[in-house]
């Protein structure tokens, strides 16, 4: 109990020593400062909703097409259907062209045969010119070019899938 006591009283004196300023003088407590306001109206610095602040965020730095893209790809099992969408999904878009990659060959001549009726889906959904193309791409294959047992020459000859 002594203990408990001795510390509160300890902690009590240092919060109650004056402070020293840099230049000699004593101060008890640090001068206030003057809050900021925004005033009767509207103003940038009043807080403002989540949503609307990030949809603000997205038009000012013009990241409006690919977010909407995104979104909607986030549904790609509803785009392209729930068998397609296991052995599929979409890498990434760039300049109007999607990349999707296929878990095989066959997988990937699958989607690329569908893919006019895919791009005609997108741009109903997201507007006219925002994916212009679909790049298929296959499975990717291991490299057999590096490491101590290479050997000069075409390697393996398979075709990964």
């Amino acid at each position: 109990m002594n203990l408990a006591r001795n510390v509160a009283r300890a902690i009590g004196a240092q919060s109650r020593r004056l402070r020293r300023r840099p230049g000699g003088g004593r101060t008890s407590r640090p001068e206030p400062v003057e809050p900021q306001s925004s005033g009767a109206r509207p103003d940038d610095r009043d807080p403002q909703l989540l949503g609307r602040a990030i949809d603000r965020l997205v038009d000012s730095r013009g990241w409006t097409t690919e977010v909407s893209v995104h979104l909607l790809l986030s549904k790609w099992p509803a785009l392209v259907g729930p068998t397609n969408a296991e052995h599929t999904h979409p890498e990434s878009y760039v300049d109007t062209v999607l990349t999707v990659r296929a878990d095989s060959t066959a997988w990937a001549t699958s989607l690329r045969s569908m893919a006019p009726q895919l791009v005609a889906t997108l741009n109903k959904q997201l507007g006219d010119g925002t994916v212009t193309r679909i790049r298929v791409l296959g499975p990717d294959a291991p490299s057999w070019k590096h490491g101590r047992r290479s050997v000069r020459g075409r390697g393996p000859r398979d075709t990964y899938g």
